[in-house]
């Protein structure tokens, strides 16, 4: 019966061999690849590889405009996610955010 140190070497073991695989199989597929764009006539600028449409096709963080102004110029939008600090202070302190609005 196996331990676990000798588990844990044979699962890293696993690991590098599957990682030496990957970059032989890569290989492979980037070969075949470049074959068939030259055998088509193909560019990357044909693929969208380097050009600001694939850029735009990723969604980028959208900014919302401020809905509030803290106490010293703070400003927060009021949407999801973590409140900021003087949120959180007014809240715990009983506090409404509607003196705040901007």
């Amino acid at each position: 019966m196996s331990n676990y140190m000798e588990l844990r070497a044979k699962a890293e073991a696993m690991l590098a061999e599957a990682e030496v695989l990957r970059k032989q199989e890569i290989a492979g597929v980037i070969h075949e690849i470049k074959a068939k764009m030259k055998e088509y006539g193909i560019s990357a600028e044909d693929l969208g590889a380097g050009s600001t449409s694939v850029r735009k096709s990723v969604k980028s963080k959208s900014v919302a405009p401020a809905k509030y102004r803290g106490p010293n110029g703070e400003l927060w939008a009021g949407g999801l996610g973590r409140k900021p600090e003087w949120v959180r202070e007014i809240l715990s302190k009983g506090g409404s955010m509607d003196a705040y609005l901007i």
